[in-house]
């Protein structure tokens, strides 16, 4: 039951962390432009950017207002990096059990 409770509580904090750093949020103007690592924190973000932009026109996965490639090497290498290594993880997690069983 604690268990259950702690993660639940934990869901909800990480939540609310990744949602006050959604792109598109309106915290950059002409000026503070989204870099690099801008772009590399919007690619780990992005599935939560997707769920939250259904319910908020106004957020969106990739910031529009950047400086240009930098922030789009960021953004890829977050994608790739991130959901790349989980779908090696998988490979390996099934090789594992095709050869135990």
């Amino acid at each position: 039951m604690k268990a259950t409770l702690l993660l639940t509580l934990l869901t909800l904090l990480c939540s609310i962390l990744f949602a006050g750093c959604v792109p598109g949020g309106g915290h950059y103007d002409k000026e503070l432009q989204a870099g690099l690592l801008a772009g590399i924190w919007h690619g780990w973000i992005a599935p939560f950017s997707l769920i939250v932009g259904i319910f908020d026109s106004d957020v969106r996965i990739y910031e529009p207002n950047n400086v240009g490639w930098l922030y789009d090497l960021g953004f890829y290498i977050a994608i790739i990096g991130g959901f790349g290594g989980i779908n090696l993880t998988r490979r390996k997690l099934k090789s594992r059990t095709r050869q135990e069983g």
